[in-house]
């Protein structure tokens, strides 16, 4: 019977289910070596070996799905994601930038590049990036309290009152 990368890539992902972390890994490393280039496995695999808990084996095959298709919003945002939980907000930088290049409107690449310079303690360029986010969809929750929060930072009562105003009506 030949294997299939569809196939180990859907039974890695029931195995990742239902906990079984290691086979699941093991069956996207054997779906990779037949389709090396299908960003999907990497990505799978990425988001397995987060959930286990091994950060650098995650961000390693997210970096490997990314760089495959780095015009890809989820990749994007989850290896993002991924390097912010590890505080290297440089890498969260490029790879949001680079993405928004792709996709301007990008809301949660936005509010990223907002947290990275939150944490950085970089409140007014957190603050515009943010603002960037609740533009382009004002009913964007995670954005609209992060602002929130910047604005608190930033001693801004009218905008932090424009913000609980916006969370109120969702």
């Amino acid at each position: 019977m030949i294997e299939k990368s569809e196939t180990l890539n859907n039974q890695a992902i029931l195995l990742a289910s239902n906990g079984s972390y290691n086979e699941a890994i093991a069956c996207f490393k054997r779906a990779i070596t037949i389709d090396n280039n299908n960003y999907l496995l990497w990505y799978n695999m990425g988001i397995t070996f987060r959930d286990q808990g091994k950060l650098s084996d995650a961000r390693n095959a997210l970096e490997n799905a990314w760089n495959l298709v780095p015009d890809n919003e989820d990749v994007a945002e989850t290896y993002a994601t991924l390097c912010l939980m590890q505080k290297d907000y440089e890498q969260v930088q490029y790879i949001c930038e680079d993405g928004l290049d792709y996709n301007p409107l990008s809301t949660h690449l936005w509010n990223l590049l907002g947290v990275a310079e939150f944490n950085k303690e970089n409140y007014n360029l957190a603050a515009e990036y943010f603002e960037q986010a609740v533009s382009i969809n004002p009913y964007y929750e995670d954005a609209l309290y992060n602002l929130k929060d910047t604005y608190s930072q930033l001693k801004n009562v009218k905008g932090e009152k424009a913000c609980e105003e916006r969370i109120k009506e969702l």
